[in-house]
């Protein structure tokens, strides 16, 4: 796992910056609208925002005199592939462990039938 990774993850680890990424999810939307919508300050919802930007799983753009921030795709995309090989790993390992067991309970039926 790369480091993008371990600090995205580790970023989502945290339950308000959890709800802001959720929040942004759904749309864009500037740090007062996301503070309306959280009960914390809107200084903490900037400190999270800036985490979530540095982990790259968020992005702002100028819009007027206030900043959108809005989902970074490709973080997404980085995290998904990520979790995607952990299930495809986990998987392999299953079947592995059951075809295992399939070969031990062949070799057990053959010595009770000697």
């Amino acid at each position: 796992m790369s480091t993008y990774q371990v600090a995205a993850l580790g970023a989502l680890g945290d339950p308000t910056r959890r709800a802001i990424f959720e929040l942004l999810v759904t749309r864009p939307r500037a740090v007062g609208e996301l503070a309306n919508e959280l009960p914390v300050s809107r200084p903490a919802v900037s400190q999270h925002l800036k985490v979530l930007k540095e982990v790259g799983l968020v992005t702002d753009h100028a819009q007027g005199t206030r900043r959108l921030y809005r989902v970074e795709r490709r973080g997404i995309a980085a995290l998904r592939e990520y979790l995607d090989r952990l299930w495809d790993d986990a998987l392999l390992a299953f079947a592995t462990e059951v075809e295992r067991g399939d070969d031990t309970a062949a070799e057990n039926a053959d010595k009770e039938q000697s």
